[in-house]
């Protein structure tokens, strides 16, 4: 779905598991089909509903096991690791390779041909950025000027009235998402947004043509493969004015999203595992009992379902009213009472598998991919802490996002408690669907210049609806600053190459939004204090 509809989903939706981060919205050109609110807000379970098991043929048998690592394996170069023929055991009831779902062997499919078509993408970005370089060194400009004047300037803006038929044409599928009416009032700027990203992103391919044509560019290796072995690491794919692209280069870009795809594919064989492991273990305790699986499903848990009150959905509206989304009680009311009685029942659900399980003698054999380790530069960083900890937090930032306000209280405590023993490095991150986010960066980076950084951004964090450079010059006021170094650091864009570095690099470990925490290269699953403490004890530990 466009970003500005995932973004209506997420506040509408009742997965009211607020998440940790503000997404680097991504430029696209497709409008893929939406899914509804109620499907994509119920949590996944494993419930133990038994499923029709045919015995596939062996030919079916041999695609499947084909399938399941993709149309070409060799081809994505994204299995962690080789995947045993028994994946797991229950009662001695070997749950084989064959035995997962199509669907999921389908998703597995798609999931590596993203990595494969990822691969060739990179190659053309890699081939774009060379390009870039060698304009903007023609032209005495920095990437960032070029960029500008000859794709945001050059982008026709998107009017209301454009804006206005694109939200008319595709309000249904909105107002589907959001799961209530709305009007083109609320969400007008954002569908601005969206429509001046299709417009930029098509101009880029305009100007990257253009460049390609008047530069030499050669691509020696149209298939583009995953390297083999070391050796293969150095093959060319393609030269640029003399400049080699070699596979390795691509494969270290690539790495982020091969190791979310490791991780993807193995929850996937595992969470069909699990639910196979449960649908042997419910016939056989439907057996042991002389009943029919249905029976026993509805004696243990269809019956034991909880009927939800309306006082309980208005307690529940109270406690969770600001992540619901301005939706009032009685439009959220059966929704709110549809997901606390499904709450009600997984409860249920997971209380069988424990015990079913129990009782049960459960062995699986899928390993997960090993973490992703990477080496992220902190020269010339922010920096709080002791400079030579051998533990070091990197945050990658933005200063308009709100997630990242509100973990500042939570980096201060931790640097308090750690502060002797690790380093706390900022990078910046300014996300796209945030105006004044990349000059509010600049400007950082210009009061760090004349020693005031953390002052600075701490401004940035409590006035985040007031980022414009007039006003960033007036908090540069506020804190004593040198106006007229501040101000022609501002105007100029001096530091801008500097956060596009911290954007680059961001991206190249996988870094989509923020705030986005790496201790010692590792990357936290999330930016609450308990997460990041554990992470600190254990790098600490090492």
């Amino acid at each position: 779905m466009s970003k500005f509809l995932h973004a209506l989903f997420l506040i509408a939706t009742l997965a009211l598991a607020a998440g940790a981060q503000t997404r680097r919205a991504a430029q696209t050109t497709a409008k893929p089909k939406p899914t509804t609110g109620a499907a994509a807000s119920k949590p996944t379970t494993q419930t133990p509903t038994r499923r029709p098991t045919p015995t596939p043929t062996p030919a079916q048998q041999q695609q499947q096991q084909q399938q399941q690592g993709g149309a070409k394996a060799e081809d994505c170069g994204c299995e962690a690791g080789p995947l045993p023929d028994v994946l797991a055991t229950v009662n001695s009831i070997k749950i084989t390779r064959a035995d997962l779902s199509p669907e999921v062997l389908q998703r597995i499919q798609a999931l590596q041909q993203d990595v494969v078509d990822a691969r060739k993408q990179i190659l053309d970005v890699k081939i774009n950025g060379i390009l870039l370089d060698a304009e903007a060194k023609k032209r005495g400009v920095s990437n960032q000027k070029l960029f500008e004047d000859e794709v945001v300037n050059k982008t026709i803006q998107p009017t209301n009235a454009e804006a206005q038929a694109y939200f008319t044409q595709n309000r249904q599928q909105i107002e589907q998402q959001a799961g209530r009416p709305i009007e083109f009032s609320e969400i007008g700027e954002q569908v601005l947004a969206f429509l001046r990203n299709q417009r930029q992103d098509e101009r880029s391919k305009q100007f990257a043509n253009g460049l390609r044509a008047a530069y030499a560019v050669k691509v020696t290796m149209g298939d583009v493969r995953p390297p083999a072995n070391d050796a293969e690491r150095a093959r060319v794919l393609a030269s640029v004015n003399g400049q080699n692209i070699t596979s390795g280069e691509i494969e270290d870009d690539l790495r982020p999203l091969v190791g979310q795809t490791q991780e993807q594919v193995y929850l996937l064989r595992k969470n069909d595992v699990d639910q196979r492991v449960n649908d042997i273990l419910l016939g056989q305790e439907a057996q042991k009992r002389g009943v029919t699986e249905r029976a026993l499903l509805e004696s243990e848990i269809s019956s034991k379902v909880p009927v939800v009150t309306e006082a309980q959905a208005q307690d529940f509206y109270n406690k969770n009213k600001e992540r619901i989304g301005g939706m009032d009680f009685t439009q959220a009311k059966y929704q709110i009472i549809q997901f606390m009685q499904g709450e009600e029942q997984r409860k249920l659900e997971a209380a069988l598998v424990a015990k079913l399980r129990n009782g049960a003698t459960v062995q699986t054999f899928l390993t997960p991919p090993a973490p992703l380790v990477y080496k992220i530069a902190i020269d010339d960083q922010p920096l709080k802490g002791n400079p030579d900890a051998s533990v070091t937090v990197v945050e990658f930032t933005d200063y308009q996002c709100p997630n990242c306000a509100a973990a500042q209280p939570t980096l201060e405590r931790l640097i308090a408690e750690y502060g002797d023993r690790v380093r706390f490095v900022v990078r910046d991150f300014p996300l796209t669907q945030h105006a004044d986010a990349e000059k509010a960066a600049e400007a950082a980076e210009a009061a760090r210049e004349q020693g005031k950084y953390w002052d600075f951004t701490a401004i940035l964090f409590r006035n985040q609806s007031s980022l414009k450079p007039e006003q960033l010059k007036q908090y540069a006021r506020v804190l004593g600053l040198d106006l007229a170094k501040f101000g022609a650091a501002l105007d100029s864009g001096r530091f801008a190459d500097k956060v596009q570095r911290d954007l680059n690099d961001g991206e190249r470990v996988g870094v989509n939004g923020t705030p986005t925490f790496f201790i010692n290269g590792l990357r936290a699953t999330d930016a609450s204090y308990e997460t990041l403490k554990a992470a600190l004890d254990a790098a600490l530990k090492k």
